[in-house]
């Protein structure tokens, strides 16, 4: 199979997962093909190019790309070029068809057949999969959707990449889910969506589970607020919490890292599109 990636920024996180992308898919035998583009503008061509091209089994775009700059076909032109890629390439899971999908929990492209399943975001399907592993998160001997029931849960971050997609498959799975942003927090509990009067703090006491993925320098989680025997997942690209207090704390389990298993989950995706 091949994988394309579109890089038009600068960001250097973005910069290191194409560059984590290609020497773990030339690692595996896979076919990777970054293509730098100078002027964001150009984007939407090389996607549709790709799109179009028979040879190309999977698409990744690097972003950001334009941020939050809006768009005339969409809330944002990020945003619309997540909904640009055809789901036969979409290797992210962040299209129109996933995502709708993930939201309404509709876990087959093909219902009632169910033999072709829905792809997942990369970042949040590693996430869920670290889960799985760490002791007392998932349940694994329970049904689909109850493996996290009776949890609570706390994302930091309600990115359309990372944290609202992971607080959807959290919920998806059984668990309450409280999703922190800057100026709300929502509540996903037993498949709907309810904004809640509380506190980042509040929330992050009540839960057994903490991610964090804010993408400053400046921000540290409170260690103060984490229970005992909590177990907590940086997303960022920095560290969002004080790692030598937080070890302080018994029975902690800390992941520190997420790159490495996004980078085996968007393979896992080629694969399926293969």
């Amino acid at each position: 199979p091949l994988l394309v990636g579109l890089l038009a920024n600068k960001d250097p996180a973005a910069k290191k997962y194409a560059e984590w992308t290609g020497k773990a898919c030339r690692a595996d035998g896979l076919r990777y093909e970054l293509r730098v583009l100078d002027d964001p503008i150009d984007v939407e061509a090389a996607l549709m190019d790709a799109n179009d091209d028979p040879r190309v089994h999977g698409i990744i775009v690097y972003y950001p790309i334009f941020g939050q700059e809006e768009s005339f076909s969409g809330a944002s032109q990020d945003d619309y070029l997540r909904d640009s890629v055809s789901f036969k390439c979409d290797v992210e899971g962040l299209c129109h068809t996933y995502r709708t999908n993930l939201y309404r929990n509709v876990r087959y492209l093909d219902y009632p057949s169910n033999t072709e399943k829905c792809l997942l975001p990369c970042t949040a399907l590693s996430v869920v999969k670290i889960l799985e592993e760490c002791p007392g998160c998932y349940d694994m001997t329970r049904p689909l959707g109850k493996r996290n029931e009776g949890k609570t849960i706390t994302v930091i971050n309600r990115s359309e990449i990372v944290g609202r997609p992971l607080a959807a498959m959290l919920s998806n799975d059984g668990a309450d889910v409280y999703s922190v942003d800057v100026n709300s927090i929502y509540l996903f509990t037993g498949g709907r969506l309810h904004k809640v009067d509380e506190t980042p703090e509040s929330c992050v006491r009540k839960s057994s589970v903490i991610i964090t993925g804010v993408p400053t320098k400046s921000y540290r989680l409170p260690t103060e607020w984490i229970q005992e025997h909590t177990t907590v997942v940086n997303v960022s690209s920095f560290k969002n919490v004080d790692e030598e207090a937080l070890l302080k704390i018994p029975g902690v389990v800390y992941v520190p890292l997420v790159g490495k298993v996004t980078v085996a989950m968007l393979e896992r995706n080629l694969m399926r599109l293969y």
